[in-house]
């Protein structure tokens, strides 16, 4: 009988392929992003002191009353991420996209990252 391997599973050999890579340091800290099916989670993390400096979420209370497709749910998500870096002075990034396919929302959070000044 042949096991099958869940695509979460195959995701997370993925995430920690590349996390050998990735470092975030107090300069340019890490940029996380986890999704699921209905909401989105980021964070801004310095590895060197293993702290997240800020994060932004699809659960926060106003976001949730909103009531947004996921499309703009992940908008809003990130907009708020880039006004709470630019309010702890956090001007480069390193984007770790965990595992998940460049494509698609994840590649919408990057775009949207640069574009409100960021860089990555």
């Amino acid at each position: 009988m042949i096991k099958k391997i869940s695509r979460n599973t195959l995701r997370k050999i993925r995430h920690k392929r590349i996390r050998k890579k990735i470092k975030g340091t107090p300069e340019r800290p890490r940029c996380s992003i986890f999704k699921s099916n209905k909401h989105i989670y980021l964070q801004v993390i310095d590895d060197t002191k293993g702290i997240t400096l800020t994060y932004a979420n699809s659960l926060e209370k106003d976001i949730r009353e909103k009531k947004l497709k996921f499309k703009q749910l992940v908008e809003e998500v990130v907009n708020r991420l880039v006004s709470r870096c630019k309010d702890k002075n956090i001007k480069k990034l390193v984007f770790d996209r965990s595992g998940y396919k460049y494509h698609g929302n994840v590649k919408k959070v990057a775009d949207i990252l640069r574009k409100n000044g960021l860089e990555l």
